[in-house]
């Protein structure tokens, strides 16, 4: 048996499954979020140890542990986690929705040259809520909690410390921290001595790379008793959410597109070469699967449809009819639900606006419509960005979104896809247990490659499929290019 763990922003989940990828347990835990009007959003990353203890012994429960070979963890990307030197957390992680280092992202690459100058030296532009813009604020708002840094972690590292009393990372996360280069899959040293002066006291502080084949190690005894686990059970490197979400849907090899409707959303797909785009709109991160993952997110998604329809007096019950009977375009109404600011297009201190009201349109239905439009319309640009002109045959759709049929049934008429869903709802889990099968094979010498575990292990829901309506793609155009427009013309910004 192997387990899946994923650590994300609201909580974290756990599934034991077999060898071809049947659920035989599952738990979950939620977390608690300091937030702050600044856009400060933050954890103490003791919170997740004990979300992890929780949902893992939900997950075990009834179980025979012994059973139990290897395990992986997914983690949020981006979040900051600091240790000393005697390997203690210094203070609460900054997490990847946390806008109040933007100042610091500007003034960083500014300090770098530029946008195009840190594209042509890193290959990749710094964006708000990257991990390193986080470390330039602590040098400037907490020059004592910045002195002490001896070791930084992104949170599945964290995680992955605790279980084993290992220090160590992987390509795809560190990937997403910026000082990172994802063309040659090594540390940028340059970007962390223009933030200590050359000391090198931040690069000192990384933890070594692990290519997936490689393992972290197994539990520490005292972890292990406490899981109800042995000690034996094999620790993978696990990843960043995203490239668990990209290993649990198949996106494993060229030709697979993946769109998660989360709190943030996110629309990838794998490659065998690095893609590189110098406006910073896509992220070019490496996959945690031995390729590459271009990557476009924004961090608006269920959570703005969630707050509107508490706003309204509705519930996610309310989703269905009020997109079954509205038109694409909600009648020219435009929501750009930038609530927690932006990343694509890069605006962290944008706010969210409702555009073209009128007495005929002014309804729940339509209101909801346009949340969802909005939502939609921003991860669907980034398609665009990703695709360079391609159409998408097929998307896998996975996130709390994804469980909307008319939700999924919009996605399928405004791109001219097939909109499926994976029979595994919790596709960071899955991805990080099949990880852990792929970690586990190699060290006993049976290797088995991820497109193989893939096939057995990743299962479509047949019920959840949509098809494109060829009628309503050009009501979709139009309802797109009116979300652009207004888009320009608020921030004068477009993709």
């Amino acid at each position: 048996m192997y387990l899946g763990i994923d650590c994300g922003t609201q909580g974290t989940k756990a599934l034991l499954m077999d060898e071809s990828g049947n659920p035989l347990g599952r738990g979950y835990a939620a977390h608690a979020l300091i937030e702050r009007p600044n856009g400060a959003r933050e954890q103490d990353p003791q919170w997740w140890v004990d979300a992890l203890c929780d949902s893992v012994k939900q997950a075990l429960a009834g179980v025979p542990t012994a059973d139990v070979l290897a395990l992986g963890v997914s983690g949020q990307q981006h979040g900051l986690v600091v240790l000393d030197e005697d390997l203690q957390v210094i203070r609460p992680a900054k997490l990847w929705n946390d806008t109040e280092t933007a100042p610091q992202n500007a003034e960083l690459i500014e300090r770098l040259g530029g946008k195009e100058a840190c594209f042509q030296r890193f290959g990749i532009v710094p964006l708000t809520g990257y991990t390193v813009s986080k470390l330039l604020w602590l040098k400037e708002h907490e020059p004592e909690n910045f002195a002490r840094v001896r070791h930084i972690l992104l949170p599945h590292e964290y995680l992955n410390f605790w279980l084993t009393g290992r220090l160590c990372a992987e390509y795809g996360d560190a990937s997403g921290t910026a000082f990172f280069d994802g063309r040659t899959r090594q540390w940028a040293r340059e970007v962390l001595d223009e933030i200590d002066g050359g000391s090198g006291q931040l690069y000192r502080a990384l933890p070594e790379l692990l290519t997936s084949e490689q393992s972290v190690g197994t539990l520490r005894e005292e972890v292990a008793a406490q899981l109800g686990l042995p000690q034996t059970c094999l620790v993978s490197t696990g990843g960043g959410d995203n490239m668990m979400g990209a290993i649990g849907t198949g996106n494993v090899r060229e030709g697979v597109v993946t769109l998660s409707l989360g709190t943030s959303s996110t629309v990838y797909s794998y490659t065998e070469q690095p893609v590189l785009d110098p406006t910073g709109n896509v992220a070019s991160f490496c996959s945690s699967s031995g390729g590459w993952l271009p990557l476009v997110c924004t961090m608006n998604a269920t959570n703005v449809v969630t707050q509107t329809l508490t706003v309204l007096g509705k519930t996610v019950a309310d989703i269905e009819p009020a997109l079954a009977s509205t038109q694409p375009g909600s009648e020219s109404l435009c929501f750009l639900p930038f609530l927690n600011g932006e990343r694509t297009p890069d605006l962290p201190q944008a706010q969210g606006s409702v555009v073209g009201l009128t007495s005929n349109n002014f309804t729940p239905a339509n209101i909801i419509r346009a949340a969802i439009e909005g939502v939609s319309f921003g991860v669907l640009n980034g398609l665009e960005l990703i695709l360079h002109g391609k159409q998408a045959e097929v998307i896998l759709v996975i996130g709390g979104g994804a469980r909307s049929a008319e939700w999924r049934q919009l996605l399928a008429d405004a791109t001219g896809a097939t909109i499926r869903v994976p029979a595994e709802a919790e596709a960071g889990c899955l991805g990080a247990a099949m990880q852990a099968i792929h970690a586990y094979s190699h060290s006993i010498g049976h290797p088995q490659s991820f497109t193989e575990i893939t096939s057995r292990c990743v299962r479509l829901e047949e019920s959840g499929t949509a098809t494109p309506r060829k009628e309503l793609r050009e009501a979709y155009r139009q309802a797109m290019a009116n979300y652009r427009l207004r888009l320009t013309e608020l921030y004068a910004v477009s993709l």
